[in-house]
């Protein structure tokens, strides 16, 4: 159950770093400037409807006064502004978005949902427009730009057990000391005590913690992890595979929001502090 006063904080922390974030904040750009997109032409008129989730901050969520807003719900509209469209957002739980697609119950997906082989085998997506990152967060004593892995050789290093972060260190660098945890909760305590001189997680998930008062004295170390195979292929609006024509339609309208700066100006907007 989403909780209000987690969501009202995380609006005041996009409210009251919007200054700082101009200009420190990373904005990612998934756009190959070589590569030009013809603007589509308007078919028949119609109603889009963009379906989501109210619980994943600050991707898609519920505002206290109830309505739907996020990085992806707010660039699905600026996509419909773009083209034109006429659309609606409608909300619903995460684990029926899906067959709500594929029952026709919606047009499009606007929701954090990792490309796959299997995805992909079911539906059409659109140019990516996220991906999901995995991050060293440390202490910000001991925060660097840049870490060379072969620095981490024996470092103490918290992870939640049994995900995808815990089966990255476990594959790739087994020369580290996981310390598993239950919970990020439990891996941020575990880095405050000493425990741990790391902490492993999602991107995103830590990006709140350090736009927060609460993680101030935490910060990311070194860049982003975005191997696929362990964090997915990203993430795009998706669309029924005999939906060609909206693909198009939504491919042009993401790559002239990027090209005008208005994903930038909602990147900016929805994470204070960058996961990438």
């Amino acid at each position: 159950m989403r909780a209000l006063t987690t969501v009202t904080v995380l609006l005041a922390l996009l409210a009251g770093h919007s200054a700082l974030a101009q200009s420190r904040v990373t904005v990612p750009n998934f756009w190959d400037q070589r590569i030009r997109l013809d603007r589509p032409e308007a078919g028949p008129p119609r109603v889009i409807r963009f379906l989501t989730d109210d619980d994943y901050p600050p991707l898609h969520f519920a505002a206290p006064d109830g309505g739907l807003t996020g990085f992806s719900v707010e660039l699905a509209r600026a996509a419909c502004e773009k083209l034109g469209w006429t659309c609606t957002v409608q909300a619903r739980r995460f684990d029926t978005l899906l067959e709500s697609l594929a029952e026709g119950r919606g047009d499009v997906l606007a929701a954090a949902i990792n490309l796959s082989p299997q995805i992909r085998a079911r539906f059409a997506a659109s140019h990516l427009y996220f991906r999901s990152t995995a991050r060293l967060a440390t202490t910000r004593g001991n925060a660097q730009a840049e870490i060379d892995t072969r620095s981490l050789q024996g470092k103490r290093v918290a992870v939640v057990g049994g995900t995808a972060h815990q089966a990255f260190l476990e594959r790739l660098m087994p020369f580290v000391q996981r310390r598993e945890t239950g919970t990020l909760t439990a891996a941020i305590t575990a880095l405050r005590s000493g425990d741990a001189e790391f902490v492993f997680a999602d991107g995103v998930a830590l990006s709140l913690l350090l736009a927060g008062t609460s993680g101030s004295e935490l910060a990311f170390t070194g860049g982003p992890f975005l191997e696929s195979r362990y964090f997915g292929e990203g993430i795009g609006f998706l669309i029924r595979k005999d939906e060609t024509a909206l693909k198009r339609a939504l491919d042009y309208a993401l790559q002239s929001l990027w090209d005008d700066g208005t994903y930038a100006r909602l990147y900016l907007r929805f994470f204070p502090v960058s996961p990438f």
